[in-house]
């Protein structure tokens, strides 16, 4: 084949691991392909800061036009990151013809029917495995050898920052707070970590993920997001005790004619493969109804594997190009008049089972106050601890409790932390027992 061209949008961290694969790994990259893929152009409003490689003069520009617009490019790898300017530029590079490839997820979440629309459109291809887990090659996975399969379920450990504070504050007993300072000074966290902390990072994954496991656009604003700074070190003591470990898991669960997808701190039993996922490490674990359960792990961020994977997206497009395929794989790995549009179940209306913590005047009674709030909503006890008596004048009391609506048990929390004994709100966390 002819050499294929590459123009690069964003020369940072990412950007700077794909110059050094096209520099060392050149000579896999032509044996694997039969040709060469040339990395034509570089912008950057930076072109000037030492990132550590050598680029050849000429390459390098701070007007984006030059890789956009350029007849010569063939693939445009985005990435700048957030929405704008990286959506202007994409639409703009898809109008001319250029194929995309992007790590760019909280773009794809929020404005990708609109890309993936565009790209259609013009007969380009669209590829974002770099978008979620960093190097597992879960997007490829999923719409080429699992495509045979419907999935009922996607879980995934899917923001090493979150995964990185939660192993800490459970092997060593410490809070959220200095942890959190702790990844901060270890470069595993940002500086302004909001996105990560918060849920919404992995919210953008999940998102991603349901969309292209269930065949449905996701409207991003109705996925319900919750992050990891209310665990405290005595929730992940307890949750010990109870057989659990605490994990920000995404969930995404396809129930038919409507599905679930929400982010939020999850107690799932030791004995799932997903409670040994630590440190940075991420995971996706899926259940298709002829392969069954499939595990993928591997690292989810750093320069190299999420470089690897954008490397990858590039010379599958190459391969396509180099067979006079066109357009071998849907960009969401359906074909766009067989997307569906399921709507996302509500909040109030999952069920599952309950962690509760509640914090409580030391006295009879509190306890059979407790339960008959609750068994008023329909929630019943499956389990408790109830540490002895100590010299606080409160304690805590821990509940798990079979399934229950979220509706149910929003109502009995709201009517129990009414209660003259509750002396500090209540801590819920969902429970996933389900391996499916």
């Amino acid at each position: 084949m002819g050499s294929i061209k590459v123009g690069l949008i964003g020369f940072g961290t990412v950007g700077t691991g794909v110059v050094k694969i096209f520099q060392k790994n050149a000579e896999i990259i032509r044996e694997r392909l039969g040709g060469d893929v040339v990395l034509a152009k570089i912008a950057d409003l930076d072109i000037t800061t030492d990132r550590g490689v050598d680029v050849a003069p000429g390459i390098l520009t701070t007007d984006v036009e030059e890789v956009i617009s350029n007849p010569e490019i063939d693939i445009v790898v985005e990435l700048i990151g957030g929405y704008e300017p990286a959506k202007t530029f994409m639409l703009k590079a898809i109008a001319n013809g250029k194929h995309i490839v992007t790590a760019n997820k909280a773009l794809l979440a929020v404005h990708g029917s609109e890309i993936f629309e565009a790209a259609n459109r013009q007969g380009v291809a669209v590829m974002f495995e770099a978008a979620v887990g960093g190097g597992i090659p879960i997007i490829s996975a999923i719409k080429e050898n699992l495509c045979p399969n419907r999935f009922s379920t996607v879980l995934g450990i899917l923001n090493g920052t979150c995964n990185y504070i939660l192993t800490k504050m459970t092997t060593e007993g410490s809070d959220f707070a200095p942890v959190l300072k702790e990844a901060q000074d270890l470069g595993y966290a940002e500086a302004d970590p909001t996105f990560d902390i918060e849920g919404v990072d992995t919210a953008h994954k999940i998102a991603l993920l349901s969309a292209i496991c269930f065949g449905t656009q996701i409207d991003f604003s109705q996925v319900y997001s919750e992050g990891i700074t209310k665990i405290s070190a005595l929730d992940i003591k307890f949750a010990e005790q109870l057989g659990y470990q605490i994990k920000l898991l995404a969930i995404g669960k396809n129930h038919g004619d409507q599905i679930e997808v929400r982010v939020h701190p999850t107690m799932i039993p030791l004995s799932y493969q997903l409670a040994e996922v630590d440190g940075v490490f991420n995971a996706v674990r899926m259940n298709g109804d002829f392969v069954g359960p499939v595990l993928l792990y591997g690292q989810g961020a750093g320069m190299e594997a999420t470089a690897a994977a954008v490397m990858g997206d590039v010379m599958a497009i190459a391969r396509d190009q180099q067979a006079g395929s066109g357009l071998r794989t849907p960009v969401m790995g359906y074909v766009a008049d067989s997307i569906k549009q399921l709507p996302i179940k509500a909040m109030g209306e999952i069920a599952c089972h309950y962690y509760l913590r509640f914090t409580a005047v030391d006295q009879p009674g509190v306890l059979a106050a407790i339960a008959g709030c609750l068994g008023e909503h329909n929630i019943s006890i499956q389990s408790m601890i109830q540490p002895e008596r100590h010299e606080s004048d409160s304690v805590p009391i821990v509940l798990m409790t079979h399934a229950a609506k979220e509706a149910d048990i929003n109502a009995a929390l709201e009517k129990i932390e009414a209660l003259d004994v509750i002396t500090q709100p209540t801590r819920l966390i969902r429970v996933e027992n389900d391996p499916a």
